[in-house]
């Protein structure tokens, strides 16, 4: 089967939601949405999310499922706004569990925030299934840029969040907490066993250097032989090499804070206090 698969990018986060719809038929699903926040005024806004709404809306399309691919460190989840004005059900991979456990502590939550998950509808294990309509979509549990990332295999399409990116510009970072370049590396082989002709749509893009257009959608076959980080067969231990040296350099994302509150909350935002206010925390010295 080859779902319908509509794109929308989202140029501040360099993020890509999707809408992958039945080829004959109006069920779907969206993928990795996104609630536009500016940190310089703590404001939030739905416009992203809201050109979602307008065009599952114009095309009559019914939305079974929301679904995250891991929780996000870019960019906040627009999640619960989605499912208020459209309907469906928030998934996530089951070791969500764990990311909560680790940035529960980073921001002491205390016992009040739940650590099981519950705050999403379904939590998705390796070699799970579910249905969208009439198109069955697969689970692939491919940790390493998190403990949580799920690669949500569609018909034709895979929908892998940040494990990899656009041949020319590579792979994930592996340096969050519970990160790993030796489990991406295997997530990666994974999701390359694929049938070549598979297509790949990735969660974001940062234009390579020497490419003039934004781009998402590359195939198995042209990861196996282009990826710049693991391509023609690169082994394990270059890979991790290479991996550790480059996340050395990396400073962390100007959203993380928010957004790590947010989308382990299943893209609420944090409780709001007794004068009806929510607040972002920022650990000092911490990340």
């Amino acid at each position: 089967m080859t779902p319908k698969v509509t794109a929308f990018f989202d140029e501040a986060t360099n993020t890509v939601s999707y809408v992958v719809s039945e080829p004959q038929g109006r069920k779907c699903a969206i993928v990795d949405s996104v609630l536009d926040y500016d940190p310089a005024s703590g404001r939030t806004d739905t416009g992203s999310a809201d050109r979602i709404v307008s065009w599952v809306k114009a095309q009559d399309l019914q939305v079974a499922w929301i679904l995250e691919s891991h929780v996000h460190a870019d960019h906040l989840s627009a999640a619960p706004y989605l499912q208020d004005a459209l309907g469906g059900k928030i998934g996530i991979g089951a070791n969500i569990t764990v990311v909560q456990d680790t940035f529960g502590k980073v921001f002491n939550e205390g016992t009040a925030f739940q650590r099981d998950g519950s705050q999403f509808d379904a939590l998705f294990n390796e070699g799970d299934s579910f249905h969208i309509g009439q198109m069955r979509a697969d689970v692939l549990h491919t940790p390493g840029h998190t403990p949580a990332c799920l690669t949500y295999v569609i018909g034709d399409a895979a929908f892998v969040g940040d494990t990899l990116f656009m041949p020319d510009f590579g792979t994930a970072r592996c340096d969050f907490p519970g990160g790993s370049a030796e489990d991406l590396y295997r997530s990666i082989q994974k999701i390359l066993s694929l049938p070549d002709e598979t297509r790949i749509f990735v969660g974001h893009d940062y234009k390579a250097p020497g490419r003039d257009d934004f781009a998402w959608e590359t195939t198995v076959g042209e990861q196996k032989a282009l990826n710049v980080h693991v391509g023609a067969g690169r082994p394990l231990e270059d890979f991790v090499a290479m991996r550790t040296k480059r996340d050395a350099t990396l400073g962390m994302p100007r959203l993380i804070l928010p957004s790590i509150q947010t989308n382990m909350r299943a893209g609420k935002l944090p409780p709001a206090e007794d004068n009806g206010t929510s607040y972002f925390k920022v650990p000092i010295n911490k990340l």
